[in-house]
């Protein structure tokens, strides 16, 4: 338990993290890695993840700032911005920093007429093969590539695209943007990269050059319907608290906002300290479970700022203090968003700035 008492805290399992990678590395054996740590890590603490994945080949996040962060913090690998640049001072620094960027939109091809770039910078040509965010349609793509190889201050030229249905291994979407990309940049010269957590993981056709793991090297599974331990992956984030009263109610005792659930009869109730002020998910559906020293408990009633409320007839004998464990080791975040209509990014993503974070280095002991 933290030195704070009853309140909720994370721990961060960093040979879990090393254990995903190692995962990455046998499915896409012949493919060179960018770990994305975008989000703070997906909520994992960016630069505790980068220093456990220093032997990956490069680091890619969202955006600038993120990857100055990172810079500032003595990493030297290669680091992408997926959603490259979008000023000239921005074109400058991430020059001055040696990062890598996507271009992905004209008016970024046009900073490069207004700054004269010491260094070369070495750029990821997006092709939009179907997600229809980012990236130059197919027609666009060549005369847009062939502009790049003019500019003086543009590096090496690489092509990349984004699928957008690999989750769902039966969509025949993904082998048609992976046909699509592989008729536009093959043969083109440039390293190519397609493929994202669900893509490594279920189309070995999208490797190519470089593989873009994600949510996958956090444990949880890319997939719709699945866990991450079924695909050979560890959980690397616990959402942990406590329970911080235990009571017993009598039948017809309604609980919480609105008194959404009613005993049916008398029962021992516990309430958790963890609720959406915390990033426990606030539409989470009565029934989703929680393991209450070990063992599987459904929530009742409505999820509070500050607390959740249990049912304890399966534990009558629990005490204020026993370990609560919302999602993690021995309970999947995946079957937590699924209860809650979201998905386990935004759950990884959400912990909030009051929760106490424990980094357990590769030897279980915390950092």
């Amino acid at each position: 338990m933290p030195a704070s008492g009853l309140t909720p805290w994370v721990t961060i399992d960093h040979a879990a993290l090393r254990q995903n990678l190692e995962r990455v590395r046998q499915a896409a054996p012949n493919s060179a890695i960018w770990a994305v740590i975008k989000a703070d890590a997906y909520g994992h603490g960016m630069e505790r993840v980068a220093a456990t994945l220093r032997d990956v080949d490069g680091f890619a996040v969202a955006r600038l700032d993120e990857a100055l962060r990172l810079r500032a913090d003595n990493i030297t690998k290669p680091i992408l911005i997926l959603e490259g640049v979008h000023t000239a001072d921005e074109l400058r620094v991430a020059s001055e920093a040696q990062l890598q960027i996507v271009l992905h939109h004209a008016s970024q091809l046009e900073i490069f007429s207004v700054v004269d770039l010491a260094t070369p910078i070495s750029v990821w040509l997006k092709l939009d093969t179907g997600m229809h965010r980012l990236g130059f349609s197919a027609d666009e793509f060549e005369p847009i590539r062939l502009q790049l190889q003019q500019i003086p201050g543009v590096g090496e030229i690489a092509m990349m695209t984004h699928l957008a249905n690999a989750d769902d291994r039966s969509d025949p979407a993904t082998e048609e943007q992976l046909a699509l990309f592989n008729k536009i940049a093959t043969g083109s010269g440039g390293l190519l990269s397609s493929a994202n957590s669900a893509g490594l993981l279920g189309f070995p056709a999208s490797h190519h050059d470089w593989v873009r793991p994600g949510i996958m090297l956090y444990g949880a599974s890319p997939f719709s319907g699945t866990t991450g331990l079924q695909q050979g992956l560890k959980p690397v984030m616990t959402l942990r608290s406590s329970l911080i009263s235990v009571k017993q109610l009598q039948k017809g005792d309604r609980i919480g906002y609105s008194g959404t659930y009613t005993c049916p009869e008398t029962m021992p109730i516990g309430v958790v300290g963890i609720g959406y002020g915390d990033g426990y998910p606030r539409h989470a559906k009565a029934g989703t479970p929680v393991l209450v020293n070990g063992q599987r408990l459904p929530l009742i009633g409505r999820v509070s700022m500050d607390m959740i409320t249990v049912d304890l007839r399966q534990q009558p004998h629990a005490q204020v203090g026993d370990s609560v464990i919302l999602w993690g080791d021995g309970l999947p975040a995946e079957q937590i968003a699924e209860l809650s209509n979201t998905i386990a990014y935004q759950l990884f993503c959400g912990i909030t700035n009051r929760v106490r974070r424990v980094d357990l280095a590769l030897d279980g002991v915390g950092l």
